[in-house]
């Protein structure tokens, strides 16, 4: 049975709110998913996109062969918004979507990327370190929205930054989750920075494995995991 990603993201909002007023206390071991789901009146595979979710903020984690518990302090910590676009779009889809074409649009980026467009994409990371430094993730994701769109412009695809540009507040929305996951919030630096190292290079492989590893870890810390089939590609001989 699919997911329904409003009835997901509703699940999600309500076991936030247990977790706020106690009834799932930090720390504590919450009920199996057999019984949350008859708890919530939802399906398990809504339950385990809500608990996804929930997981990418910091609200909960999972330990294997235990199950999935309250943060030691998810009853005082706030915690990102539900995914605002889940009647209309799949969290898990916009990800999907940004991997397939942003891994390409790095590999035709290297090939024609000048000097100072590398600089241009510095600047723009060393900005957004400032604002998450300043815990400013409004404009810290702006400005990663900003960073992505200047490799799409570099790649000179008109149809992909149209495609983007017309979605821009759900690109936003997805990017800006991120951050909201404890102990990682200069991740996103980090791998935009592997990226324009990669750009320098002139190595359009390295560019796109630079990016695919962001996209994926960005997806991650967003709650979203997705099989990618790269895990099982055979190694050259």
């Amino acid at each position: 049975m699919l997911a329904s990603p409003a009835v997901a993201a509703t699940a999600a909002r309500l076991i936030q709110q247990r977790i706020a007023d106690g009834t799932y206390a930090a720390g504590g071991l919450l009920p199996s998913q057999r019984d949350l789901a008859e708890q919530l009146g939802i399906s398990r595979t809504s339950l385990r996109e809500a608990l996804s979710t929930l997981q990418g903020t910091g609200l909960v984690i999972p330990r294997p062969g235990k199950g999935m518990y309250v943060a030691e302090d998810g009853a005082q910590a706030p915690a990102s918004p539900a995914w605002k676009f889940a009647t209309s779009h799949s969290l898990q889809d916009v990800y999907q979507l940004r991997f397939a074409v942003e891994n390409f649009t790095a590999r035709l980026a290297c090939l024609v990327i000048e000097p100072e467009d590398l600089e241009a994409l510095r600047a723009n990371a060393q900005a957004m370190r400032a604002c998450i430094d300043a815990a400013d993730f409004a404009q810290a994701t702006q400005l990663d929205f900003d960073f992505h769109m200047q490799i799409i412009g570099i790649a000179g695809n008109q149809a992909i930054a149209e495609i983007l540009r017309n979605s821009a507040e759900v690109m936003q929305e997805s990017q800006r989750l991120p951050f909201y996951k404890r102990g990682a919030r200069h991740a996103t630096y980090d791998e935009h920075m592997a990226i324009i190292e990669a750009l320098a290079k002139g190595d359009p492989a390295l560019a796109q494995q630079a990016m695919t590893q962001h996209i994926v870890q960005a997806a991650q810390r967003a709650g979203v995991h997705f099989p990618t089939g790269l895990e099982a590609a055979p190694s050259a001989p």
